[in-house]
């Protein structure tokens, strides 16, 4: 099975939300959905009602069936198949507003919040995988998370396209350094849109190049890092400037680099 059929039955990107959300209003009088509700065994948390919310939190409509975001992924456990995508979607933006990155760990889920960190293990061979939430899908019957390609390798999805999995939500990550040891923990956020997030400016294959850039990014708004990233295309050396625990403060703050001419600028949650 490919990565493509994988996929098959799409998923809603940021811009797609906006028009998909205006189209369940319009057809919600005269057309009848399937209705896919949070399984309250696993959440006794209803969805939103009322008041604002993210897009990416409101009930949404993918081929007739109705999907409603729970709030909290509190004691979230669900078995069935994952599946996974990656390079067609490569480079794209995720549901979050991210740029989907096949190489980083993550996935996509119907129902879950945004930035929620799970752990998907095989019940066929134990192996398991950490990623985090930052896309909606899969809309197959029977799937209930798409890995990234990076996620399902260490899954050994990539090669049969399926798995049996046991998914467990473990919340949203936090991480101390003490002593030059870097401890990671996951907690109940207050808001699943407050976290760690950074703007990633450029990546390049050349440090040399990576220095330059993070120098001028530290002139111009005063701070800058170089996160080295090893893919299976090569070291790659991500230039990020700004650190923030908004992710509204960091989609304004990649509004702003595009602005000023850094046309590649995206928001991403700090792995």
């Amino acid at each position: 099975m490919t990565e493509t059929k994988a996929r098959t039955g799409g998923r809603p990107g940021r811009a797609a939300a906006a028009v998909l959300g205006a189209l369940v209003v319009a057809l919600a009088g005269c057309a009848k959905t399937d209705v896919d509700r949070p399984d309250h065994r696993y959440s006794k948390r209803p969805p939103f009602r009322g008041g604002r919310q993210p897009a990416t939190q409101r009930p949404y409509t993918i081929a007739g069936k109705r999907y409603y975001p729970i709030r909290d992924a509190t004691g979230f456990v669900q078995e069935g198949l994952a599946s996974w995508y990656g390079r067609p979607f490569h480079g794209r933006r995720a549901s979050s507003g991210e740029i989907y990155d096949m190489h980083a760990l993550t996935a996509a889920h119907k129902i879950l919040p945004m930035q929620t960190w799970i752990k998907v293990t095989s019940r066929d061979t134990g192996r398991f995988v950490i990623v985090r939430v930052n896309d909606r899908g899969p809309f197959i019957r029977g799937r209930i998370v798409d890995l990234s390609f990076d996620a399902a390798k260490r899954l050994g999805v990539v090669g049969p396209g399926t798995a049996r999995v046991r998914l467990e939500a473990l919340g949203y990550r936090k991480q101390v350094t003490t002593h030059g040891r870097v401890r990671r923990f996951y907690v109940k956020p207050a808001s699943y849109r407050r976290g760690q997030f950074t703007v990633q400016v450029g990546a390049f294959a050349q440090k040399a190049n990576a220095d330059r850039l993070a120098a001028t990014l530290k002139k111009k708004y005063g701070y800058s890092s170089i996160r080295i990233y090893d893919s299976p295309q090569g070291k790659f050396f991500r230039v990020r400037t700004t650190l923030t625990t908004d992710l509204a403060q960091a989609r304004a703050m990649e509004k702003a680099l595009r602005l000023a001419g850094f046309k590649d600028a995206f928001a991403v949650a700090v792995d």
